[in-house]
């Protein structure tokens, strides 16, 4: 659901893109409490995979595509503030280097595919898991709900956009008829996807999901008193964590095949979005992007003949930006909170007893 240029009204785009800046903002801030020496790299590769599996458009029916956004994948799996910060650094990407979604929309694509998803999408997930049994199964039910609701969630914030700030004459109700129909539907392979993925990332290191860690619980022993006591480790070492450096190559070379690869067998339907607007008559309304003639846009390389090639090394080049930006952003953030944790540990004995 990229929102094109000229889609909102001058004041529209503006009003959208302070509440965005602020989002993100916070977001920065917020972040710092999420992240670890762990979460900090994934946070990197949790916007690679989203950038990659946004190019793999699937049908819907009647000549429509979805793919996802990947709010509430980005929430579950890295924590919301995190989630937000992956979800910018993606659109922006796109928007800047593949002229994928309007650079005066930019606020608005920030606040529908990141502010929106997110909150309404992990707040369902949250909501979810406390009904569902307190196991990687009620785990993966919850990430099929609040990835599957976040989608039309998104489409009728962008109605009420629209409604008020729309370049267009266009009936609310009907606007969110037609956009809440498709993206239910586009909502349930956003559901599968969030679900597949949060499995198979259980599966494998389930100390990585942040939105699982409520199930991890310390070994325990029984003593022959018969009380259960939390395992220690064994005297003079200490029980290594699992190597964190083969999840996240293994991460990057899925997401470097599903965008250098698989991608180019993506739907060539429109999508949700684009769809509604056709039907509708407002996609006329759409402006030119202005980095329409740029080296990567519309996902090719410029000046590489071949379609699959060029499609492919396109995919591969989004995905580096974006582990080299998330992961950036999110390094910068985790130096921060330690010298800050370290300013406070020096402070802490001049300070004086009460």
């Amino acid at each position: 659901m990229h929102v094109p240029d000229g889609f909102f009204t001058v004041p529209m785009s503006l009003a959208a893109g302070a509440v965005a800046a602020s989002g993100v903002a916070y977001s920065l801030r917020k972040a710092r409490d999420e992240l670890d020496d762990r979460m900090a790299p994934l946070a990197g590769l949790v916007a690679a995979f989203v950038f990659a599996v946004q190019m793999l458009n699937f049908p819907v029916g009647a000549g429509t595509s979805g793919h996802l956004i990947g709010g509430a994948l980005a929430a579950i799996l890295v924590g919301p503030y995190t989630g937000v910060l992956c979800i910018a650094v993606v659109v922006t990407v796109q928007a800047l280097f593949f002229a994928d979604g309007g650079l005066t929309a930019l606020g608005i694509n920030i606040s529908l595919m990141g502010l929106v998803t997110v909150l309404t999408g992990y707040g369902l997930f949250r909501a979810v898991g406390k009904l569902a049994p307190r196991t990687r199964t009620g785990v993966v039910i919850a990430a099929f709900a609040g990835a599957m609701v976040s989608v039309p969630m998104s489409a009728l914030a962008f109605t009420g956009l629209y409604a008020i700030g729309g370049t267009s004459s266009i009936d609310p109700a009907t606007v969110a008829a037609a956009m809440g129909g498709v993206h239910v539907v586009i909502g349930l392979g956003e559901g599968a996807i969030t679900a597949l993925t949060v499995s198979t990332v259980l599966a494998v290191r389930p100390d990585l999901v942040y939105g699982a860690r409520s199930l991890a619980r310390p070994s325990m022993l029984r003593t022959a008193s018969g009380e259960l006591v939390p395992a220690r480790p064994a005297e003079g070492g200490h029980r290594a964590a699992p190597r964190l450096r083969p999840f996240l190559l293994g991460g990057v070379a899925a997401a470097v095949v599903l965008a250098g690869l698989v991608s180019f067998y993506a739907s060539a339907n429109p999508d949700g979005l684009e769809r509604v607007a056709t039907d509708l008559g407002f996609l006329s309304q759409a402006q030119d992007h202005p980095l329409g003639d740029s080296a990567l846009a519309d996902y090719t390389v410029k000046g590489v003949e071949d379609e699959r090639l060029s499609t492919g090394l396109a995919g591969a080049l989004g995905v580096g930006v974006s582990l080299a930006v998330g992961a950036g952003v999110a390094w910068a953030l985790r130096r921060r909170a330690r010298r800050r944790s370290a300013a406070a540990a020096i402070a802490e004995p001049l300070t004086p007893e009460s």
